[in-house]
């Protein structure tokens, strides 16, 4: 490597990183909130200051050189050694106030939470709350999230919280569907799905009515929520959902059933962070406050 005027700095590894892990500028971009041009103009750049080539060029992407993965184990050694200063020096932080970035999938916010949310927010003005909503596992240990509430059966291990509640689910349809479509048949009835395998997958063949092929798909429990009250089909969906919803009936047997467990999880070194302890402490029981709606205990 040409040692002449090669200093590297955090932002340029954090680029080369981006871009090692997805493969294309655009994907790499995406991931850091920035321009296409910024992150090609960082590694041509970061290449030149190093002397070596980092990426092969092609039509389907960039692939990492040989020179590249030397610099990719160091430059993921720092990153891990940053993320973890910065969890200590957060953790560290003993005032009710600053961020909270919080993640969830949508319908614990829209069904659930939000009022809990804004008591929250009136209670402690000084802390500001960013809720991301993805259904995607966030990294608590790179700091995407402070605190995540988890849909999961087995959380990762260097994660810190408890289990909260199991969350159950239900068939539910619309009243004019039910009427519309003869469900011991199945003949022209149809789940809605969250992605598409097959007709029958695992859950249906599972479910009181195995017989009920699934057609429409919708990959959030917000959209299926709403397909299923437009009458699409029969959802499975969660009973904190479904039993409020005037419009929506359980299916006969109307068992509820439990799903996956919901967890409330922050990282160890967060774990001596007020504003953290405190949120952590009023979410898990305004969530525990809802059990019995959550477990499908309240009548429909």
């Amino acid at each position: 490597m040409n040692t002449k005027n090669n200093c590297i700095d955090w932002d340029d590894l954090k680029h080369f990183l981006a871009l090692s892990r997805h493969g294309s500028v655009r994907a790499a971009s995406d991931k850091l909130g920035v321009s296409h041009s910024t992150v090609g103009r960082r590694i041509d750049a970061f290449e030149k200051r190093l002397g070596v080539r980092l990426f092969e060029r092609s039509p389907s992407g960039y692939t990492i050189t040989i020179a590249g993965e030397e610099v990719l184990a160091t430059a993921e050694q720092i990153e891990s050694e940053i993320h973890g200063l910065e969890r200590r020096i957060v953790g560290r932080d003993q005032q009710l106030s600053g961020d909270i970035r919080v993640t969830m999938v949508d319908v614990l916010g829209t069904h659930l939470l939000m009022p809990h949310l804004a008591e929250f927010s009136k209670l402690y003005p000084d802390i500001a709350l960013e809720v991301v909503i993805t259904y995607e596992s966030l990294d608590l240990g790179k700091r995407e999230a402070d605190v995540a509430l988890r849909i999961t059966q087995k959380p990762p291990e260097q994660l810190i919280g408890k289990r909260l509640v199991n969350i159950y689910s239900a068939a539910y349809a619309s009243e004019e569907y039910i009427k519309r479509h003869d469900l011991n048949s199945g003949s022209t009835a149809r789940w809605i799905d969250y992605v598409k395998r097959s007709d029958y997958p695992a859950w249906v063949k599972k479910s009181d009515y195995p017989h009920i092929p699934a057609k429409n798909v919708f990959e959030s429990l917000l959209l299926q929520f709403e397909a299923t009250k437009a009458g699409m089909g029969i959802g499975m969906l969660p009973c904190f959902m479904g039993d409020p919803e005037p419009t929506l009936q359980r299916l006969p047997p109307g068992v509820a059933r439990p799903t996956y467990d919901l967890w409330l999880l922050t990282h160890t070194d967060m774990r001596t962070t007020a504003r953290l302890r405190v949120f952590s402490e009023f979410i898990a029981n305004a969530v525990l406050n809802h059990r019995e709606l959550i477990e499908g205990r309240i009548a429909h």
